[in-house]
């Protein structure tokens, strides 16, 4: 990808559907100094989603699609170029990018997934996981290409599954993970 330009932070869009708590470690993130990145919009396909809360609070520009066709894509795509975004961060993002908006941004786009890819693509992860008695689950973030959860891994990280865990506990222990992974992602995707 490397996107680094000397000093210059890049210009940064976050996908989101719900609560946005990814969105809000990233946020975080970009205000650090030594953040390659600048967050400068927030996007997602529901008007509901509490994680928009945060394009309040931090002042980002916020925006609501639909995503459920190809025009409302384009209109995104306008959006971005618009706004001369160079990285796409999905954070919860519950919608299926069309093949073609994919190209548009290849090696720009970068997704959160709560398992160890390629293990337990797509929903209920974490069910799928204990139900299948593994030792231990995770969390992955990896470039998007034309196949759900199927683009190259840049990191990783274990959570290993207690005997006790139900879904919801162990996606609690995941998440904390999860916030601790994508910024170290984006540092390590942004360098290669």
């Amino acid at each position: 990808m490397a996107l680094l330009t000397g000093s210059k932070k890049i210009k940064t869009v976050v996908f989101i559907s719900g609560t946005g708590s990814n969105l809000k470690s990233l946020i975080k993130f970009s205000k650090l100094k030594k953040s390659p990145i600048s967050i400068k919009m927030i996007i997602s396909n529901d008007y509901k989603a509490k994680g928009l809360q945060y394009a309040n609070i931090y002042k980002i520009k916020k925006k609501i699609f639909n995503f459920k066709n190809t025009f409302s894509e384009k209109k995104v795509i306008n959006e971005l170029e618009k706004s001369d975004i160079n990285l796409i961060c999905l954070a919860g993002f519950m919608k299926i990018l069309s093949k073609d908006f994919v190209k548009n941004f290849k090696g720009k786009i970068l997704n959160i997934h709560p398992s160890l890819l390629p293990k337990y693509k797509g929903l209920n992860t974490h069910e799928r996981a204990i139900r299948n008695k593994d030792k231990y689950s995770g969390c992955t973030v990896h470039f998007v290409n034309s196949r759900l959860d199927s683009g190259k891994i840049i990191n990783q990280k274990k959570v290993r599954i207690k005997r006790l865990d139900t879904p919801k506990t162990l996606a609690k222990r995941i998440l904390i993970q999860e916030h601790k992974l994508y910024p170290a992602a984006i540092i390590k995707a942004l360098s290669l």
